[in-house]
């Protein structure tokens, strides 16, 4: 199965699992840069499930519309899983989702470094009245690779916790 076939199958399941579930997501990203929204948005009907999403590239960003502590950002960085836990979090504090998603990482080909190379992916995903629960994630591969990667395992996280008791 492509890539982008395995993408459109994953986010129609997700719809799916949100619909039945009657629960509405909204996401932030950061190095993807939207394309777990757009991912989303591409199955008609999407606008019954997904509410918004943030792309929340600079760290500026994630400070003002997420509410990321700075401190937070000064001590673990931007790629850390509290950023993730932060960003999934500020998401359900200002919109009216009952489930977010968030993505942060270094896509490259530059910004790695030995503690944080290329590929480094933190994501988390957070539901209201419920737990947040993050990972993190060393994907191989270029830029592109490293973004559809980090998109999936995203939706698959979402699928997870949906079929989770929390």
């Amino acid at each position: 199965m492509s890539h982008d076939a395995l993408m459109l199958e994953m986010a129609e399941r997700l719809g799916q699992a949100l619909l039945r579930h009657r629960l509405r997501l909204a996401t932030a990203e950061s190095c993807t840069g939207g394309g777990l929204a757009n991912a989303i948005t591409a199955i008609p009907g999407s606008s019954q499930w997904f509410e918004r999403g943030f792309i929340t590239y600079s760290n500026e960003a994630k400070l003002e519309m997420l509410s990321v502590p700075h401190e937070m950002l000064a001590s673990h960085g931007a790629v850390s899983e509290p950023t993730a836990a932060s960003m999934a979090i500020g998401v359900l504090v200002h919109t009216p989702a009952d489930v977010a998603a968030s993505i942060t990482g270094i896509a490259g080909p530059d910004g790695g470094t030995p503690e944080k190379p290329v590929g480094t992916v933190c994501l988390g995903w957070s539901r209201r009245r419920g737990r947040t629960h993050t990972a993190k994630v060393l994907f191989e591969g270029d830029r592109t690779r490293i973004r559809e990667q980090a998109i999936l395992t995203a939706m698959q996280g979402l699928l997870d916790m949906l079929g989770g008791s929390d």
